[in-house]
């Protein structure tokens, strides 16, 4: 398994395009599946979740085909609607397919997704807004078989602003008999790109970007050109990492409107942040200052997937900052990471008091998740000396090649075998 190799203290500097968001990316090929037209889709990253999600189409019986950053897939000879197991394992994202499979089938065989350890993430709302539209659902074990002969538009109330529900249940509802209403739906970016890709195929859906989505069913659906959002996460973790190696990057394809509450923060920080419609510079020539209070929480709030990767800043930073994590329970896995390599972060529940550091040392780390990853990369491009990233394939399922992402404005860091590499300090 691969790791990688990072000598700090080097100031990133350069420009960089964006590469296109996985989060929009995975639910927009999932819906691929809802027409027996050919779809073909711009800006898509290559990473192991979208690989993984090829393969789950092509079993289904799609044919995919992905050439650099375009991948186009044909429906037409699709004919199964079971998700095998040891793919759905794989990546959390594969429970997308709930919706369309069971929109254009009438019935769907799906398991309880794996993906990232950040917590307790239940799929209740996506199956209780499939059986508000008329499916039946039954549960064995973690087997999930649902069917319906026919799906009828409804009125659903979402407990919580769950971005996946509220993908699952636009996607089901796009093909159903009458008008669906989601009230308290998610507002994220990526359920507007999916309403824009949903209406480019026919359909009829408007609202997404607010709490009250309408989805009028039609009949069918045809194929499509569609582009991908640029990934405002993967923008966020470059824009940190600029920041926390006191270095000057500017940031192309970018939409600094998705990232509102990222530039807040990082501005109370003391970065320099400069916005110009798709193009935005990130530069700090000091150390930055500690920010009292960050609370994650759904969007267009502080975003989890960013946590772990701000913490690197605040860890560097002058004074004492606090962060609460109020999406997933489990977000804090990097914290001990951290402390080994000098930072002082003290955690007390779902909060992390963080006193900064003048420098933080490298050493070995482990990613235990995808964000994580990401900020103990961000942390050895930031730290004195050789810092070694070992279970790189959390990182992977995000991030486009990351060390060349991070190689091209200036850093240290290569990707080597296992075998290979000769950490400077043991575990």
């Amino acid at each position: 398994m691969d790791k990688l190799v990072i000598e700090g203290g080097k100031p990133l500097s350069g420009t960089i395009r964006i590469h296109g968001a996985k989060n929009a990316a995975l639910p927009i090929l999932a819906a691929s599946v809802l027409t027996e037209g050919t779809v073909t889709l711009r800006n898509v990253p290559r990473l192991l979740d979208i690989e993984v999600m090829l393969q789950i189409l092509q079993d289904l019986g799609c044919r995919t085909e992905q050439l650099a950053d375009r991948v186009t897939v044909d429906g037409s000879g699709a004919s199964s609607s079971r998700v095998p197991e040891y793919l759905m394992r794989q990546m959390r994202s594969s429970v997308f397919l709930m919706g369309p499979l069971l929109a254009r089938f009438g019935e769907v065989e799906v398991y309880q997704p794996g993906g990232c350890a950040i917590g307790e993430r239940k799929i209740d709302l996506h199956l209780r807004g499939l059986q508000a539209l008329g499916a039946e659902i039954r549960e064995t074990g973690s087997r999930i078989v649902c069917t319906a002969k026919k799906l009828t538009g409804a009125e659903i109330i979402l407990d919580f602003p769950s971005v996946g529900a509220t993908e699952n249940i636009m996607m089901a509802a796009v093909l159903a008999q009458g008008r669906t209403t989601i009230v308290g739906a998610a507002r994220e970016p990526e359920i507007q790109d999916l309403q824009s890709f949903l209406n480019a195929l026919g359909g009829q859906v408007r609202g997404a970007g607010t709490d009250t989505v309408t989805i009028d069913g039609v009949p069918a659906l045809e194929g499509c050109d569609f582009e991908i959002i640029p990934d405002r996460i993967v923008t966020g973790t470059v824009m940190v990492a600029a920041a926390a190696t006191h270095g000057d990057v500017t940031l192309e394809g970018a939409q600094p409107g998705h990232l509102t509450s990222l530039i807040h923060v990082m501005r109370r920080a003391g970065v320099q942040i400069e916005v110009d419609s798709g193009i935005m510079r990130v530069c700090a020539n000091g150390r930055p200052r500690a920010v009292e209070r960050v609370v994650t929480s759904p969007y267009p709030a502080f975003p989890t997937d960013l946590q772990a990767q701000l913490m690197i800043l605040l860890a560097l930073a002058d004074g004492v900052s606090v962060v609460k994590e109020t999406v997933f329970e489990g977000r804090f896995k990097h914290v001990d990471e951290l402390c080994r390599m000098g930072a002082d972060i003290r955690l007390d529940l779902n909060t992390a008091f963080i006193r900064g550091v003048p420098q933080l040392y490298g050493t070995t780390v482990e990613a235990t998740d995808l964000r994580a990853g990401a900020a103990l990369v961000i942390a050895g491009l930031a730290a004195g000396g050789r810092t070694v990233v070992e279970q790189v394939h959390h990182i992977d399922r995000g991030y486009d090649r990351i060390e060349n992402m991070f190689g091209h404005l200036g850093g240290s860091i290569v990707r080597q075998p296992f075998e290979r590499i000769a950490a400077g300090t043991s575990r």
